[in-house]
């Protein structure tokens, strides 16, 4: 298993987490042989938003003694009070809810604020008393760290510009990425994704994901897989169907991104979901999927190191991504940032000029340019 840091929290994720929805209403010899075969396999984040006592027992009850080694993402304001999972801001029944989390596994790793998406979240959780009860579980201890889930980048901006939290799980997927920033992409998913609303790869989606890095909030991933369209031969909106290691793949290279919440439902599913570790590079690349999208991406930097090896020793890729961080707010570089980009071995300042980068680059990124503006912007 590889591992991430999680933001600034001080804890190491393993790029792969399980999320547990899938085991809601399953039979507890089920829930444990799932449960089992993902810490047979050193995975260490587990994503728990399902209100249902028994689901909640029954996961709590295949770790065990064993609860220590993973951390818990446990949502706050998830309930089921008028259908199967519910949002509430009435802090009396969010509590109940969250109380009887923390009677299963006596203490949250994530407190997660439960799908701030809109004004009416935003304000239900910073206009009432929820986000003061949030901070109380915090000092406390119940909770070791504050989290957010969130599927619309500027709700998510707006959160994360309160410096309340220190983490978010957040909707990344391809198809998303491509979508218009008013574009509510839940909504898409449920009615089909259509190729023909994609409008070029978003600015304030990869905006939130470097504001995310430079802030130091770390990210996990869901809807990794577009809730399962984008592997799906009859419903993926490109050409053909990405692979489930193609859908992690992009993920992972986003900014800030920690791990993935890939959810698995049985051994077998965790066994292929974890087979992304073994696969070639060119298993995992996604770039020739997103090279038929007319120039959605010209000029911007995915990240997916097509450019590579670079005569100069330089990490193309890593350099673009703290300069594409830095670009948010020249006059103001975080300490961080720069301490990242100077702890390299060989940065833009090294960059001899040959071009063979950029006759490898499938989007057309001006590598050479992009070397001169970050020896520029961070020496």
């Amino acid at each position: 298993m590889e591992y991430r840091e999680i933001g600034k929290t001080g804890k190491r994720g393993s790029i792969i987490g399980l999320g547990c929805e899938h085991l809601d209403g399953k039979p507890f010899e089920q829930v444990k042989e799932t449960i089992d075969a993902a810490l047979e396999h050193d995975i260490n984040l587990l994503d728990v938003f399902m209100p249902g006592n028994e689901v909640r027992e029954n996961i709590a009850k295949a770790l065990g003694p064993r609860r220590s080694e993973v951390m818990i993402q446990g949502h706050i304001g998830s309930t089921d009070l008028r259908k199967q999972y519910d949002i509430c801001r009435d802090l009396p029944i969010a509590k109940q809810y969250f109380e009887n989390l923390l009677h299963h596994f006596g203490y949250i790793d994530f407190g997660m604020m439960f799908f701030v998406d809109s004004e009416e979240d935003y304000q239900g959780v910073f206009e009432t008393g929820f986000a003061d009860y949030v901070q109380k579980l915090k000092q406390q201890g119940d909770i070791r760290h504050i989290g957010f889930s969130s599927h619309n980048p500027l709700m998510a901006e707006r959160v994360i510009k309160t410096g309340l939290p220190e983490m978010m799980m957040f909707s990344i997927n391809l198809a998303f990425d491509l979508y218009p920033v008013e574009t509510y992409t839940l909504d898409q998913l449920h009615q089909g994704l259509d190729k023909n609303a994609f409008c070029g790869f978003d600015p304030t989606r990869a905006a939130l994901y470097t504001l995310c890095e430079k802030m130091g909030i770390g990210i996990t991933v869901m809807k990794t897989l577009g809730g399962g369209k984008l592997i799906s031969p009859e419903h993926t909106p490109f050409d053909k169907p990405l692979s489930v290691a193609q859908c992690m793949q992009y993920a992972l290279s986003r900014p800030a991104v920690a791990s993935v919440m890939v959810g698995c439902q049985s051994r077998a599913e965790v066994l292929d979901t974890v087979r992304y570790l073994e696969l070639s590079e060119e298993e995992r690349d996604y770039t020739h999927i997103m090279s038929t999208l007319r120039n959605d991406f010209k000029g911007n930097c995915v990240y997916c190191g097509h450019c590579q090896p670079c005569p100069a020793g330089i990490d193309i890729a890593v350099v673009n991504k703290y300069l594409d961080i830095a670009r948010l707010d020249t006059e103001h570089i975080s300490p961080a940032i720069r301490s990242h980009y100077s702890g390299l071995s060989h940065n833009g300042s090294d960059c001899i000029g040959c071009g063979n980068c950029e006759k490898r680059c499938p989007f057309d990124v001006p590598v050479i340019q992009n070397m001169a503006e970050a020896a520029r912007i961070f020496q």
